[in-house]
């Protein structure tokens, strides 16, 4: 493994691009993914819709030119602190650089940026199943008091 370099994405840049797609779509196909590949539309339209959202932000991790993981995160709003939230929306390592750090790493890029942004927190959802999890404990996340839910709607 080289020296591990995590930058902020640019949507514009086909090498950025094409290592968003890969990680995701290996994320995808994996068990705490959705155990598919993501779907043909999906792959040929979402840079294209992250470029245009403005609060969007990637931040990828490369191992020399090799993506090792990224994260997808989304800007929110703290109506309660008056300040922007930043969610971690995909947090995502290709299963060759598993366990060497790189999940670590990139949350704390993820924090690093959401300080930049003068943001009051960093919010995340996990699966209960999840062995990540740990991770996420160990780099500060906690279950809130009282403990939330996150509940979803899937709309047609």
């Amino acid at each position: 493994m080289n020296e591990i370099n995590i930058i902020e994405a640019d949507f514009s840049n086909d090498n950025h691009s094409k290592a968003i797609l890969k990680i995701l779509n290996t994320y995808a196909e994996d068990p705490m993914g959705m155990n598919m590949p993501l779907d043909d539309e999906v792959k040929n339209s979402l840079i294209q819709k992250l470029s245009h959202f403005p609060l969007a932000v990637s931040l990828i991790a490369f191992d020399g030119k090799q993506p090792a993981g990224i994260a997808n995160c989304f800007y929110g709003f703290s109506t309660f602190s008056a300040k922007k939230i930043l969610n971690i929306h995909d947090l995502a390592v290709n299963p060759s650089y598993r366990r060497m750090g790189i999940g670590k790493m990139l949350i704390r890029a993820v924090e690093k940026k959401a300080l930049e942004s003068d943001c009051c927190k960093i919010t995340l959802e996990v699966r209960e199943d999840n062995r990540a999890r740990t991770l996420y404990e160990r780099e500060g996340f906690e279950y809130g008091e009282p403990t939330m839910y996150f509940m979803t709607k899937e709309l047609e």
